[in-house]
């Protein structure tokens, strides 16, 4: 198998199981670290000119991540590509699966099995739950709203996101209304926008902030296994 992965948790999954398949991925495929493929570009402007100099058997890619015109043309060009789509923990453990097999897979790999029992393991969140408000920009401010896998991780983790009802699913709410919604604590991801220590929490004056990674809240690859342990401590340690 030649596989291109457009997305950079698929391209970890991919990378960690199936190494030797892996001929190309985006410029954000950040991990594994040292990962050596050719680069095709962006999630959002891919090359596709690269990607077919490749020749791949397969490019695996996200309905949210990946624009269609861009599938539509590898399509046309006769490359197979595999859409996946991810908005509940379930789900990403169901395609990482699908997504696995489709690139050679021989057998499950051990991590995807720690994840699912990581995810399964998770004793019923305290009463009452927390409340969140879960900033992705700024510059308009954003924030998680409807449907999104982000917001399904931290529903598992006994944190309500205030926007989780929102007709729109990456809303823009200016940051006084955030303010006022007066939520137990901002998780504030270092994805897409990268939120530090002096840029976010100042903005919320006198509201617990939770500075997470967000590879453990946003990505669906091996960072499940860690993530409920690592978001989990992160949270509490915001509203000590």
């Amino acid at each position: 198998m030649r596989v291109v992965s457009l997305v950079p948790s698929l391209t970890e999954a991919v990378a960690r199981t199936v190494p030797g398949a892996l001929a190309g991925a985006t410029d954000w495929c950040t991990h594994p670290a040292g990962l050596d493929v050719v680069r095709v570009g962006g999630t959002k402007n891919p090359r596709t000119g690269r990607i077919l100099s490749l020749a791949p058997d397969l490019v695996v890619a996200n309905e949210e991540e990946n624009r269609a015109p861009d599938l539509d043309a590898l399509r046309a060009a006769g490359v197979e590509v595999l859409v996946t789509e991810v908005r509940t923990v379930p789900q990403a453990l169901t395609e990482l699966d699908r997504v696995l097999a489709a690139c050679g897979a021989a057998s499950r790999p051990r991590w995807l099995d720690e994840a699912e029992a990581a995810w399964s393991a998770l004793p019923p969140p305290p009463e009452p739950r927390a409340t969140a408000v879960v900033p992705i920009w700024r510059r308009p401010w954003m924030v998680l709203g409807r449907d999104t896998f982000a917001g399904d991780v931290l529903a598992r983790l006994g944190v309500d996101h205030l926007y989780a009802a929102h007709a729109e699913r990456y809303p823009r709410i200016p940051v006084g209304e955030l303010r006022a919604a007066r939520p137990d604590v901002v998780v504030l991801p270092d994805e897409p926008y990268r939120f530090t220590a002096d840029d976010g929490p100042e903005a919320f004056p006198g509201l617990p902030c939770a500075l997470v990674d967000g590879r453990y809240l946003t990505w669906y690859g091996p960072s499940l296994a860690e993530a409920p342990r690592v978001l989990g401590a992160a949270l509490r340690a915001a509203r000590r």
